[in-house]
């Protein structure tokens, strides 16, 4: 489900870079078309830009030249994927109109429909194809039918503009910029279609400062949240209780995770908690039961950690690999480290996914 904030050509891409812009790294991909499909082409993981309150268009200019560098794609058009922190996310009801005319109403009005004062933002809109919201774009519903569930996007304007000049600067082309949280789902239905449209579960992407979960009801996507607590609480936790460097406990949190279970287990509580409060709050709403939960991220590498959260949720959980879906072309090097990787890459590759 495509949600982008700015699209320059509704063309379908036959090269497609997407860049993950996260809280510690960023992730970038690059895709190929390849008949009906597509091939992995490329990938890179790099440290992100250190900023505090803002990103620097100039810091982010030398970053995306590093990183599309990197990834050895000779492409101009690229998106971008915004952290939870710098985008917004959220379902409305909303009138059965064109698109066009949703986001004229949000930029009026957004309290009406967000229940938030949303001041100097872009939005754009995604009406969520559920059973009862069948319209296609460009058409309007019969007179008197009820309001459509609508996925809304949004960033300040002002943050827009400054990564369109960021992007030209790089020698590059801002074709779509896209709210992170929407990329693990774009993902999962690109990799697993048939779980995805017939099974009620959720996905969980651990993130640095952040984790988020969105709960799938065959194939309707009818719960998303932020949680504030990621992998950078969890490191300084461990850090702190074993009297150890941040460096060192980062190590040991991934790779030695069993030989630390009694400092890591109770860092992962809080988390725990928090997501299930939303699946409670889901199955409570829905009367349907969740009965699986994805997890994707740097820490969904950790069979530790991977059964520390399914001890908290009490729903089986396990880590899936984004890019099953593609034909591989990467180098012989990237071949190796893709096994390590892939959980990593689900937020850029589901923000690729708006381009296909």
């Amino acid at each position: 489900m495509g949600l982008p904030f700015l699209t320059r050509s509704a063309k379908k891409r036959d090269q497609i870079v997407a860049i993950d812009l996260g809280g510690r790294t960023t992730k970038a991909v690059y895709l190929q078309r390849r008949g009906e499909g597509f091939s992995l082409a490329g990938f890179t993981i790099h440290d992100a830009p250190i900023y505090e309150k803002s990103i620097s268009p100039d810091l982010l200019t030398e970053h995306l030249k590093m990183v599309t560098q990197a990834l050895g794609a000779r492409v101009k058009p690229i998106t971008l994927a915004l952290g939870v922190t710098d985008s917004i996310l959220r379902q409305a009801e909303m009138p059965p109109v064109p698109v066009a005319d949703l986001r004229l109403m949000l930029k009026a009005n957004p309290k009406a429909f967000l229940q938030q004062e949303l001041p100097g933002h872009a939005f754009d809109c995604f009406v969520l194809p559920t059973k009862d919201n069948r319209v296609p774009d460009g058409e309007k519903k019969p007179v008197g039918s009820s309001k459509v569930k609508v996925l809304v996007g949004g960033a300040k304007q002002q943050l827009v503009n400054d990564l369109q000049m960021a992007i030209k600067a790089a020698g590059l082309i801002p074709d779509q910029i896209v709210p992170g949280l929407i990329g693990p789902v774009n993902a999962f239905e690109m990799a697993q279609g048939d779980i995805f449209r017939g099974e009620v579960f959720a996905l969980v992407d651990l993130g640095f400062k952040n984790s988020t979960i969105s709960i799938i009801s065959e194939g309707d996507l009818a719960l998303n949240r932020v949680v504030g607590i990621g992998g950078d609480k969890m490191t300084a936790g461990l850090a702190e209780s074993m009297g150890i460097t941040y460096a060192e406990a980062e190590g040991i949190k991934v790779g030695m995770a069993a030989e630390v279970q009694s400092n890591l287990e109770p860092l992962m509580v809080p988390l725990g908690r928090e997501l299930r409060a939303s699946i409670d709050f889901f199955e409570h709403q829905y009367d349907k039961t969740v009965g699986q939960v994805f997890v994707s991220g740097a820490p969904a590498k950790s069979e530790f950690i991977l059964q520390s959260l399914q001890n908290e949720l009490m729903v089986p959980c396990k880590g899936w690999n984004p890019t099953t879906c593609y034909h591989m072309a990467l180098p012989p090097q990237q071949m190796a480290e893709l096994e390590q990787s892939a959980s990593q890459l689900a937020i850029a590759l589901g923000a690729a996914a708006c381009s296909f």
